[in-house]
């Protein structure tokens, strides 16, 4: 049985890209024009009189200085460092300012990527491990993975744009920045324009040639007479894993972690690929569940969705281990350069930090520990909806302290980038299952994913 597109869907998910587009556009319009717009509202932030207060203090320093003519030339020469200083950190924060609405499309638009990526990881798993509970949910699979195509194109856009310097997300792009930078200088053969993006194509060139490899081999398989292109997709999808493993963690370095390139940790690849990896099964459950309700998918029963809300425990669970993995041994040892990513997080994301713990580590534990509760439907897409939010605040949390400092928050911009990335997943996603019938018909293990029990 083929799909067919909701209206109500359809309409609905144009709604959200049009919304979403508007609350972007309004985002990047507050954004502060000139450094004097920008110091007007970070001073509009902080208390009156505590700024006035400082302020006096400030001015009687200088008439002190003034009255000594012995220090006269000191005077000068500190009051220009001041100035020279003062109008670097005004510049720093309108960049930050400036940085807003930029930030919050990044985090929504990788955010959606990476739940197309994770299911293509989970995919190619499946395949490689020759499973026989999952053919029954490749279609399901192959559907959200076909945005990979407009979402990494998008993500590809924002990097190039950052390149051209239409924003100041990533630092080390700013070739002053790097020249009174010895740590940066040092990492220049890696981060440098020219080889970020060639290798950014080469992921997403990589990423792109797989999906559509094993489509195309998974739909020819259908009307086969033998299973030579299942052995093929075999082929494929064991040796796309040897890629992704590398790619995804080089990913995560380049397109996250350089967002703080004086920072590092040796676990973040892995890391990022847990929140990706649990965000494209939970996101798989979602829609296996919705399209079930709505009278398709007969041959998925409740073990399979079973699976798929173990899994979803499970990885959260790897996520929690490897946060925690990451985060204690950076803080136990107090490095200064390393543990100032954790403790500025702690200090001014208080809410939005731990906030992303609770919603991808005890929610999941507490609720999903149950066996039962993984069998009722409306529960799974409950957990889920909590899951994929806690590892949007996740990509959140990499992303905004970084690139705005203090100056973040949750408002048009943020909304906007949730509703139209959003209604484009959605869009895309369930257009491209009314292409093709929903169930495999001659995968080898079909019959074995027919009669799966748990």
């Amino acid at each position: 049985m083929k799909y067919t597109f909701s209206n109500r869907l359809r309409i609905g998910s144009f709604i959200a890209m049009g919304l979403g587009a508007i609350f972007l556009i309004l985002g990047f319009l507050q954004a502060p024009s000139t450094v004097e717009e920008a110091k007007a509202i970070a001073m509009a932030a902080h208390d009156d009189g505590h700024h006035g207060e400082s302020h006096a203090t400030d001015t009687s320093g200088h008439e002190n200085h003034a009255d000594e003519s012995g220090h006269a030339s000191n005077e000068h020469a500190e009051d220009a460092h001041g100035e020279g200083h003062g109008a670097s950190h005004d510049e720093h924060v309108f960049h930050q300012m400036q940085n807003r609405p930029w930030a919050a499309l990044y985090v929504a638009a990788f955010f959606f990527f990476m739940i197309a990526l994770g299911t293509l990881a989970f995919y190619a798993v499946n395949r490689a491990a020759q499973a026989g509970w999952s053919p029954l949910l490749f279609r399901i699979m192959e559907g959200i993975t076909a945005y990979i195509v407009p979402g990494g194109i998008i993500v590809f856009v924002i990097l190039v744009l950052s390149i051209l310097h239409m924003n100041h997300m990533f630092v080390w792009m700013d070739a002053e920045v790097v020249e009174h930078d010895h740590l940066l200088q040092g990492k220049k053969g890696y981060l440098n324009p020219t080889f970020f993006i060639v290798r950014a194509a080469i992921f997403l060139g990589g990423w792109i040639a797989y999906r559509q490899i094993s489509r195309k081999l998974s739909l020819a398989q259908d009307n086969a007479d033998d299973n030579s292109n299942f052995k093929k997709n075999f082929k494929w999808s064991a040796a796309f894993l040897v890629f992704y493993l590398i790619s995804e963690s080089m990913m995560s370095w380049d397109w996250i972690m350089s967002l703080d390139p004086h920072w590092f940790s040796t676990l973040f690849g892995w890391y990022v690929f847990a929140s990706m990896f649990v965000s494209g099964i939970t996101t798989i459950a979602i829609v296996t569940i919705y399209l079930k309700s709505k009278g398709y998918l007969e041959q998925i029963n409740d073990s399979h969705i079973h699976d798929l809300a173990k899994f979803m425990f499970g990885i959260s669970i790897f996520w929690t281990y490897l946060w925690f993995s990451q985060f204690m041994l950076i803080w136990y040892a107090n490095i200064p350069e390393e543990v100032t990513y954790f403790v500025f997080r702690i200090e001014h994301y208080k809410l939005p930090f731990f906030g992303m713990l609770a919603l991808n580590f005890i929610f999941p534990l507490l609720v999903l520990m149950n066996s039962d509760y993984k069998r009722i439907n409306w529960f799974v897409i409950m957990v889920g909806i909590v899951i994929l939010f806690g590892h949007y605040l996740d990509v959140y949390n990499m992303v905004m302290p970084a690139t705005v400092g203090e100056h973040y928050g949750f408002g048009l911009a943020e909304i906007g980038g949730i509703l139209f990335f959003g209604g484009l997943f959605v869009y895309w996603v369930f257009n491209t299952l009314t292409k093709e019938e929903l169930m495999p018909k001659r995968n080898p293990f079909i019959e074995e994913s027919r009669q799966f029990h748990y």
